[in-house]
C-alpha cells in the first residue's frame, strides 16, 4: 500500500487509525496503541486449579502408593520367604561343616571354598558345566529359530508337527531320560542300529564320558527345543512386512534380508532366549540323575547343580553343597548382569 503525500513510506495515518477503531462496536474494552504499537486485547486471569488434598511423595494420592502396596506386597513377601531367605541360608551355611542329618553344625570360614578350587575334580565339573551349557544353548536356540521359519508358512499340517515339537517340553524330564536311555543304548538302541547299517562303528554313549555328555546333551536339546521354537515362532508374527517386501524388491538375497533385515527384528527375543534358555541348561538334574548319574568314571557328566545334589544328600556335606551353589550363583549373577547389559546396549542403538 503505497504512503501518503508528504509522508514517510510504511507510517499510517493518525487519522486513519482513529477512524477505524471508532468504528468499532461500542462496549469492546481494548487498549490501542498508536504509530507502530499493536492493539492489545484485555485478557481473563487464569484460573489456578487448587491442589487436592491427600496427596504424598511426588504429588500423587496416596491412595496410588495403597493399591500398589497391595498388589505388590504378597509377591515381595513370597519371594522373601521362598527365593531370598534360603539364599540367604545357603551362604551363612557355606561357611560351616554340617552334616544334613546332624543337630549341630561347627564354622569352617573359607575352608570350602578353599578346598573346592583347590580339587583336581572341580575345573573337570566346570568344564562339563560349560560345554554341556554352550551346547545346548546354542543348539536350541538356532534348530528353534530354524523350525520356526520353516513352519511360519502356509503348509499343510504345520499345525500338527508344531505341536509335535513343543510336546516334549512338557513331559517330564525323567520320562524322557528313561526312553533316551533304550534309544541309545548299545545293544538294541535306535542310533547305534542306524549307526551300523550305515558302516560305522557305534560308540558306547553309557561309558565313554565324552560320549555321554554328548548323548545328555542331545537329549536336553530334544526335550527343550520346543521352547525356543514358540518363543521365535511368536517373534515371527511381530516382523514388519514391508521391511521384508522392500529388501526383496532392492534386490537383496535370501541371506542378507535374513541377516540385515530379519534377525534384527529379533534381536530382542534372542537376548532374551539366551538369559532364559541359559539358566534352564545350568539347573539340568533329572536328565543326568536318570541316564548317566554323574558318570561314567567318576564325574564324566557331572555338572555344577549335580554337583551341590551330590555332596550335600549322597556324601552328607551340605556345607561344602552350598558353598559350590552359592560359587555357582555368583557365576550366574555376572552372566546375567553381562547379558542385560549388552542387551540395553543393543536397544539403544
Amino acid at each position: 500500500m503505497s504512503a501518503p503525500l508528504g509522508g514517510v513510506p510504511g507510517e499510517q495515518s493518525v487519522a486513519g487509525t482513529d477512524r477505524q477503531f471508532s468504528e468499532l462496536p461500542s462496549g469492546i474494552n481494548q487498549t490501542v496503541a498508536k504509530g507502530r504499537k499493536a492493539a492489545r486485547v484485555r485478557s481473563w486471569p487464569e484460573r489456578v486449579l487448587p491442589t487436592p488434598p491427600g496427596r504424598g511423595w511426588r504429588n500423587r494420592p496416596w491412595r496410588d502408593y495403597a493399591l500398589f502396596t497391595v498388589l505388590v506386597a504378597p509377591n515381595l513377601i513370597l519371594l522373601g520367604l521362598f527365593v531370598y531367605r534360603p539364599l540367604i541360608d545357603n551362604v551363612r551355611l557355606s561357611f560351616t561343616d554340617w552334616n544334613i542329618s546332624a543337630t549341630t553344625l561347627s564354622w569352617v570360614g573359607f575352608d570350602n571354598y578353599t578346598e573346592w578350587f583347590g580339587r583336581d575334580d572341580s575345573w573337570q565339573i566346570v568344564g562339563n558345566t560349560v560345554v554341556f551349557t554352550l551346547a545346548a544353548v546354542l543348539g536350541s536356540m538356532i534348530l528353534g529359530l530354524a523350525l520356526a521359519l520353516l513352519l511360519d508358512r502356509k503348509l499343510l499340517g504345520r499345525n500338527v508337527v508344531r505341536s509335535a515339537i513343543f510336546a516334549p517340553y512338557v513331559i517330564s524330564g525323567a520320562a524322557i531320560g528313561v526312553g533316551f536311555q533304550f534309544i541309545f543304548d548299545p545293544g538294541f538302541g535306535l542310533i547305534p542300529d542306524l549307526l551300523q547299517r550305515m558302516g560305522i562303528h557305534s560308540p558306547d554313549f553309557a561309558q565313554d564320558p565324552h560320549w555321554a555328555l554328548f548323548m545328555i546333551t542331545v537329549t536336553y536339546i530334544w526335550k527343550n527345543l520346543g521352547y525356543s521354537f514358540v518363543i521365535y515362532l511368536a517373534a515371527l508374527q511381530g516382523v514388519r512386512a514391508d521391511l521384508m517386501e522392500a529388501a526383496e524388491i532392492d534386490g537383496a538375497s535370501r541371506w542378507t534380508t535374513f541377516t540385515r533385515v530379519l534377525l534384527p527384528q529379533l534381536r530382542p527375543t534372542t537376548y532374551f532366549l539366551s538369559i532364559t534358555v541359559l539358566l534352564n541348561s545350568l539347573q539340568v538334574f533329572d536328565l543326568i540323575n536318570v541316564m548317566t548319574r554323574g558318570g561314567p568314571i567318576g564325574t564324566g557328566t557331572t555338572t555344577m547343580i549335580y554337583q551341590v545334589y551330590r555332596e550335600s544328600w549322597v556324601n552328607q556335606r551340605a556345607g561344602y553343597g552350598a558353598a559350590v551353589a552359592t560359587i555357582m550363583f555368583l557365576v550366574l549373577l555376572i552372566v546375567t548382569l553381562i547379558q542385560v547389559r549388552v542387551m540395553d546396549r543393543g536397544d539403544e542403538k
